[in-house]
């Protein structure tokens, strides 16, 4: 048999078995890799902290990670809490916005010449069929509580990711057969350690500022639950491409349910379009570049692929997961060719 396609089909093979493992192992990996996800974002924050003038020289570096830790614990209690404040005001306000979606469905009907206007069990009966407003706000009250159980055990991996990480290099050097593979296997890890950490804490600060100012613009419109359609827009901020027309889509149909009014959806679309377009072509190019060295197709084939295999989550993970692999095939001259040709101008 012909060596490459020998080495073609034992590469099927595993790439293969490797998918159907992260597909059955997708509710213990999720949460460990958001974890290292994090322990970047707290090394990467750590770096851009450093650089502070007066601040950062005259703190120690175990100050500046203590910091940055902290900060990303109360960043995620932060996010289980305001989302269960969320559902809380959601379950709420179902009444009235079923009132409004029956209402909106009026108007249409009377716009295109329906004489009996419709109520609302002639809606679910006719269109909605067994949808029911009150049953799915349950349910995401029910998916909010599984997402702070989760969140709760990405932070204790988190904490007990920094209190071992000192000894990484040790382990490294005890895996290493000699001191010179030692040696590169720390850089290239050091390598993948350093770029994607400022990626994502840059990417992170990135999210925060455009949450922000989304903030201030929903408020602004009136719109309700203005902080976690914030919080949203901040979190699909991670996801390439699909995430800024989800941040824009999601809080205008919201709004539309709220206010009924189309004008001012309208409005509220062009005001999140505009913040969305400064983010994505002023903010993000001059802060990020071209970190990543990922090409376009190759992100959106990933970010299809990751999410096939673990939903929601994977969508977030796609690009840094992506990207640490890159840099590793990059570093071994059997697997170089392949790292070129996933990056954005072939330069790895």
């Amino acid at each position: 048999m012909n060596e490459r396609f020998r080495a073609l089909v034992y590469g099927t093979v595993f790439t293969v078995l490797l998918g159907w493992m992260l597909y059955i192992g997708r509710d213990i990996l999720v949460p460990i890799v958001f974890s290292v996800m994090a322990v970047y974002v707290i090394l990467g924050a750590t770096r851009l902290l450093a650089r502070i003038p007066v601040i950062g020289p005259a703190l120690p570096v175990q100050a500046l990670y203590a910091l940055a830790t902290l900060v990303m614990l109360a960043a995620l209690a932060l996010l289980g809490w305001l989302a269960m404040d969320s559902v809380d005001q959601l379950l709420a306000q179902v009444p009235h916005y079923q009132a409004q979606l029956v209402s909106m469905v009026q108007q249409g009907a009377a716009l295109l010449g329906v004489e009996s206007a419709p109520s609302w069990e002639g809606i679910r009966t006719a269109v909605l069929a067994q949808v029911n407003l009150q049953r799915l706000a349950g349910s995401t009250l029910g998916w909010v509580a599984s997402m702070i159980g989760g969140l709760t055990v990405v932070g204790l991996y988190v904490a007990f990711l920094m209190i071992e990480r000192r000894h990484f290099d040790a382990k490294l050097d005890a895996l290493s057969p000699g001191p010179q593979r030692g040696a590169r296997v720390r850089r290239i890890v050091g390598d993948i350690n350093r770029r994607i950490g400022t990626y994502l804490a840059l990417k992170t600060l990135l999210s925060i500022l455009l949450g922000f100012v989304s903030w201030i613009v929903l408020a602004a419109m009136g719109v309700e639950l203005a902080p976690f359609w914030a919080l949203v827009i901040g979190l699909l901020n991670y996801v390439p491409y699909i995430g800024s027309v989800l941040g824009v889509a999601l809080p205008v149909l919201f709004a539309l349910l709220q206010f009924g009014d189309l004008k001012a959806a309208l409005v509220l679309a062009g005001a999140l379009s505009v913040v969305q377009f400064l983010n994505g072509n002023l903010l993000d190019p001059y802060l990020m570049g071209s970190s990543l060295n990922l090409s376009p197709f190759v992100i959106l084939v990933c970010l299809t692929v990751w999410t096939a295999l673990w939903g929601v989550p994977g969508a977030f993970l796609a690009v840094p997961v992506t990207a640490s692999l890159v840099m590793v095939l990059a570093e071994f001259q059997g697997s170089r060719p392949i790292a070129v040709l996933l990056s954005k101008k072939g330069e790895v």
